[in-house]
């Protein structure tokens, strides 16, 4: 009895501990898988140019790569809660490494699909896992370790303007065979990662068999409830963010009669501070609850938004970046409250939240394209503006303090 409860301590020690530096290392992993699919956007003007796309095309290849990688992510999750995968992490980098190769040769829009089609199957089973790598390296600090991982895909997204700058607007569409070498690099982080992923899944199923089962008196229907609002929340947030980062580059261009160049730093600002926006969200939320925080990203920058469309050239850079940064703040936030409600499901909730915010951005980058088609840039910003005000909503979402009196 005494060695069963000293195995208990030391398990329970171990759990308690922040790893960080596999946090680094599946951050950084995040990082290269992110800026590869950041390629793929980045390309649009390249491509507009050189193979003739129409906005509704290009919004057919971002709801592609995001559709496939939604619907795929919450499914992976679901049989990895079940049946963990280690070593699909590298498994899955290898896929996206040969989409990138596919690209850099593909010579029309249909060859374009199906290279993101690998790519799109990369993300999908890089995700779901890494988050759960995320979590299980967290010990007590949850919000900031999923800050940490998420930041890195953050901060690989907003890559890709300079991307554009620097790679492929002097380079072309073949300039994105070097993006495999980035790929190569993911791979073999992953495979380190893989292992120290297999080894603490001994350590906690022997926590699981020494441990008393979790108990929960959380009412499913206000589970549901709340699990469905928060994906409705994520919805607002994503087609705003998928709007911005696909097609206000092409706003400044037509508003401001800026280069492709010059347009792209104000997706770069955007994006950047709101890897920034990631990363600060997740430590607040620790202190100050991750409710609030889900709240103040999409209250907060509402004014803003709704002034972008009408300001100069100098005020909309600041105001870009204003938005990003709370916009994002609660982008791991929302992970981290998903898998609270159901502790059980790490992978599903990760796929679900993860997941569904690509798809909304792959629904939202199409039917945006086709507004763009038909009514033309400006009036579909001043359409977008208004999304960030569905986030009275989050009002409505249980406290933290509610669900963990759920669970015993």
């Amino acid at each position: 009895m005494e060695s069963i409860k000293r195995k208990r301590s030391l398990i329970g020690k171990a759990d308690e501990q922040t790893m960080y530096s596999v946090l680094v290392l599946i951050g950084i992993a995040h990082l290269l898988n992110d800026s590869l699919q950041a390629v793929v956007p980045a390309m649009f003007p390249i491509l507009e140019r050189s193979l003739g796309l129409t906005f509704t095309q290009l919004g057919l290849i971002a709801f592609t790569l995001n559709m496939i990688a939604s619907v795929m992510q919450p499914v992976i999750g679901s049989f990895t809660d079940k049946h963990p995968m280690p070593y699909v992490l590298p498994i899955g980098m290898i896929s996206s490494m040969f989409g990138m190769l596919l690209l850099s040769i593909a010579p029309n829009f249909y060859f374009i699909l199906l290279s993101v089609v690998f790519i799109a199957i990369g993300s999908a089973t890089f995700h779901p896992e890494g988050s759960r790598v995320a979590y299980m390296a967290a010990g007590p600090r949850r919000g900031f370790a999923q800050s940490i991982f998420q930041v890195g895909g953050n901060a690989g997204q907003s890559l890709a303007p300079l991307i554009t700058a620097l790679v492929l607007v002097p380079l072309g569409q073949f300039g994105t065979i070097w993006f495999t070498l980035v790929a190569g690099l993911a791979v073999i982080m992953l495979f380190y990662i893989a292992s120290w992923y297999k080894g603490q899944l001994l350590t906690r199923q022997n926590e699981k068999r020494l441990s008393r089962k979790e108990t929960s008196t959380a009412p499913k229907k206000k589970l549901r409830q709340a699990v469905i609002l928060l994906i409705f929340i994520v919805f607002a947030r994503s087609w705003y963010h998928s709007a911005m980062g696909n097609f206000y580059a092409f706003y400044v261009i037509d508003k401001y009669e800026a280069s492709i160049a010059n347009a792209q730093l104000f997706i770069f600002i955007f994006l950047f501070m709101g890897a920034i926006g990631t990363f600060l969200g997740g430590p607040i939320a620790d202190r100050f609850g991750k409710k609030n925080v889900i709240v103040l990203s999409l209250l907060g920058p509402a004014p803003f938004a709704l002034l972008l469309p009408y300001v100069g050239y100098q005020l909309a850079l600041v105001l870009l970046a204003v938005i990003g940064f709370l916009l994002m703040s609660s982008f791991s936030v929302a992970v981290v409250y998903a898998q609270e409600l159901n502790p059980g499901k790490i992978g599903t909730m990760s796929g679900l939240i993860v997941g569904f915010a690509f798809g909304m951005g792959a629904i939202g980058s199409i039917v945006f394209g086709s507004v763009i088609d038909a009514f033309g840039i400006m009036l579909t910003m001043i359409v977008v503006s208004l999304l960030p005000l569905i986030g009275t909503l989050a009002f409505f979402l249980p406290s933290d303090k509610k669900i963990k009196s759920w669970y015993n």
